[in-house]
């Protein structure tokens, strides 16, 4: 399984939260989600009893989902903005 590396984290959080030392922004914790739960998914394509990591996986995709409804309540557009740049909800 391939782990985030510190130049992969800079880089999401300097694209979605401005700059890399804003990492408590909620944009940039949404595109760190989405991209540790992509990688997770395709792990668990191959390892399909891996059990304990699909509870992390649920885990992830609630805490993503809790915070794309905080930015949906406090900022439309932003939310918008971010949904589309990565690809959730068609």
């Amino acid at each position: 399984m391939s782990y985030l590396t510190t130049e992969k984290k800079t880089n999401i959080f300097t694209e979605f939260g401005g700059k890399a030392e804003n990492t408590g922004s909620v944009e940039a914790q949404i595109a760190l989600l989405t991209e540790r739960i992509s990688s997770i998914s395709k792990h668990l394509k191959t390892n399909k009893k891996d059990f304990d990591t699909n509870g992390g996986l649920m885990r992830m995709v609630g805490q993503r989902k809790r915070l794309l409804t905080y930015l949906q309540k406090h900022n439309l557009q932003g939310y918008r903005a971010l949904i589309e740049k990565l690809g959730l909800r068609k």
